[in-house]
Formats: structure tokens, sequence, C-alpha cells
């Protein structure tokens, strides 16, 4: 936990990313990096900046992501942070053996998870290190399958009205969606076939840039 009283070098200090040393590596090889994974270590960055909860009590954060995102995610938090948004926790992952619904209950927010879509056999974005959730526990997920409606964490169903009021809720107004809007994310709350409120990912051609940095193959560019 940090003192609430930040100067400017103190921030500069708080707000960072750095590529995966062996620290970090550590921590994600076998678990978010999985031996599949196809986004070399390179590629990929750890970042760690501060976040206030409910209360407006200070914490350190840290994630992985990818590196075209690095920056951007550095700037989006450091602004959420000076605003006073709130978000519980920020742990990588990792610290949950990359399960997915053990981090989501306790509401964390992560972002590079080398995993597939809910229901699918696609990479998620979070496999790129390409998206992040915030606050999903209060955030869910909710898609109907064989006309049986799904929630993710399974624990947050008093949380998928929306018409309620309640902490951490996140709205397409409120500041942390206005910034990843406006940094060329989209939010999967304005998803017409499911709702994924918690998620931030970027635009499908911003997404085809990056691939064609990962792949020397039919993209005509080299990384």
């Amino acid at each position: 936990m940090k003192t609430e009283k930040r100067t400017e070098d103190d921030m500069a200090e708080d707000f960072y990313c750095s590529e995966i040393t062996e620290e970090i590596w550590k921590r994600i090889e076998g678990k978010s990096y999985k031996p599949e994974c196809t986004v070399p270590r390179e590629h990929l960055r750890y970042i760690h900046v501060l976040h206030k909860d409910l209360d407006g009590v200070t914490h350190e954060g840290e994630m992985v992501c990818n590196a075209y995102i690095a920056d951007m995610l550095i700037e989006i938090f450091r602004e959420l942070y000076q605003a006073g948004y709130p978000i519980e926790r920020m742990r990588l992952v990792d610290d949950y053996d990359a399960d997915d619904e053990r981090s989501m209950v306790d509401n964390n927010s992560s972002c590079f998870n080398y995993r597939r879509i809910s229901y699918s056999d696609r990479i998620s974005m979070h496999g790129l290190g390409l998206a992040v959730d915030i606050n999903p526990l209060y955030n869910p997920y909710i898609k109907t399958v064989n006309g049986e409606q799904v929630i993710a964490p399974a624990v947050s169903e008093a949380y998928a009205d929306r018409d309620k009021e309640f902490p951490y809720k996140i709205t397409r107004d409120d500041l942390c969606c206005q910034l990843f809007l406006k940094n060329g994310f989209h939010w999967g709350g304005d998803r017409i076939d499911r709702k994924d409120y918690h998620h931030f990912a970027i635009f499908d051609q911003m997404f085809e840039e990056v691939q064609c940095g990962l792949e020397e193959d039919d993209c005509g560019h080299q990384h």
C-alpha cells in the first residue's frame, strides 16, 4: 500500500513498464504463459501502476500485456488513479494459477492469459495480451447458450441487472469506459450477441496490425 500524497517523481516511479524479466518469467511460465503460447516473450510487457479502491486507499497494481498497448494502459491507469476511479484489485492472473474464474471472483483486474474464448476454439484477445478486464465480479460476462443464460463469474448473478446501482459498476459514460474507448479499445458491454461488461479490447483492424507484427507470413511485414 502506498501513501496518498504522490509527487511527480513518485508517479514516474510508480507508473512504468518493462520487458519480461527472469523474475516475472518465473511467475508466468506454465501458468498464463502456457507451453503452446504463440506470443513471443519479447512481445509482452510487465506494467506497474497505482490504483485506488472504493475507500480511496492507494494500492500497487501489476499486469502483463502486449507491448503494443503497454504505454496506452499506463496512461489510462494513471488518469484513473488521479481521478480516484475505484479498481479493487490488480494482480497477475498467475497468482490464481491462471484460473480466470478464480481471478474474476476475487474482482481482480487483469490482462494477459493465454486461453481460448469461452464456448469457442478461438484464442482470446487475452491470449495475445490485447484485452483488459476491469472489476469483473461486478461487471460480468453474460451470454445465452442453448437457451440458458450463462454468467461469468458464476457468482455475479446479482450484478447481471444493469439497471441496479452497486459499487465498481462500469457504464458506457463512466471515466474508465471513456478512456479505453478514446484509446482505440472497444467495450464488451456494447456487444449485441452477448455482454462482457468488464472487457476492453482493441479494434479488429488494430488486431490485424498486431498479428502482422507477430507473424512473418502473409502480412507482408517484419517484426
